[in-house]
């Protein structure tokens, strides 16, 4: 029989259940809310041992004023997740600024970055928006602050809104860099920036880090974490063999990692089932893989 939930499909030899997409399993594991989203939300960010290292590179380039920094890694590892957790824990001294979708125009982009810095202007000429920009850039630097633009998906950057980040950079006292920029991207990111028309941008750079994703022996971490964030008691057990099971098909990519759990989570509640088992696990892989059952 076809037990539905939303766009989630399930196979069981029982009658035909629909279960609510606005509860879902929360009542019956206990939980305050959904442990394995897949939004970009710093609560459930798990420092593993990669993503540390990344997190110091981008304290230590931000700290030194180093200028150009350029965090890379495949598509779910947590790059944006990191730049939020960052955000959140960085000195109120810095002030920042975070792009999103930086597919846009150089002059579109360069708008963009004024307004998330919170700097008004009048005139949105070119000219008027860089004098502005500098101005502020200035002021921080005589109050003894630090100024931050990190650029999330860098690799959709336009080759002119490229080259306007590079000009960007040129803005600096004798001493030091007035703006420190962090391009964040797919491995795509490099591929573009090693191009031979962008060799003055990719010269600058000085802080550069790729995160993998994580080691097999911090799943089960990276699990329990994330239940615990949203108010497990510890009655949601996932065995060893469920474990290894994940790590098999999401090779340690967070975001698969959460796919395969929320769907086994799902699973279990229609079978009330707090032992996560293997069965679950590969039953909930056959599903996102639109594999009939």
């Amino acid at each position: 029989m076809l037990i539905h939930c939303a766009s989630f499909f399930f196979t069981f030899p029982t009658k035909a259940i629909i279960i609510n997409a606005e509860t879902m399993y929360k009542e019956f594991y206990g939980l305050n809310e959904y442990p394995f989203n897949v939004t970009s939300n710093p609560r459930f960010f798990f420092l593993s041992r990669k993503h540390k290292e990344a997190f110091s590179h981008l304290v230590y380039g931000i700290r030194e004023k180093k200028g150009f920094l350029e965090i890379t890694g495949e598509i779910g590892t947590g790059k944006t997740t990191l730049c939020r957790m960052l955000l959140n824990q960085i000195d109120k001294s810095t002030k920042t600024a975070f792009i999103l979708n930086p597919d846009l125009s150089e002059l579109q982009l360069l708008q963009s970055i004024i307004e998330d810095f919170g700097i008004n202007f009048m005139r949105k000429t070119k000219w008027d928006m860089i004098k502005h920009l500098n101005k502020f850039l200035l002021d921080e630097l005589t109050l003894g602050g630090n100024v931050v633009l990190i650029i999330d998906e860098a690799q959709n950057l336009k080759p002119r809104a490229l080259e306007q980040i590079r000009l960007l950079s040129n803005m600096e006292t004798e001493n030091e860099k007035l703006l420190q920029i962090v391009l964040v991207g797919q491995p795509e990111l490099r591929d573009k920036l090693n191009s031979p028309n962008l060799a003055q941008l990719r010269q600058r750079i000085t802080v550069r880090y790729h995160i993998l994703p994580l080691d097999e022996d911090e799943i089960s971490d990276y699990i329990n974490h994330r239940l615990s964030v949203a108010g497990a008691n510890g009655s949601i057990i996932f065995g060893t063999d469920a474990v290894n099971g994940i790590y098999a098909y999401t090779q340690g990519v967070p975001r698969l990692i959460n796919l395969v759990c929320d769907k086994a989570l799902l699973l279990g509640y229609v079978l009330e089932q707090k032992n996560i088992t293997d069965e679950i696990i590969q039953k909930s892989i056959n599903e996102i893989e639109g594999r009939i059952q």
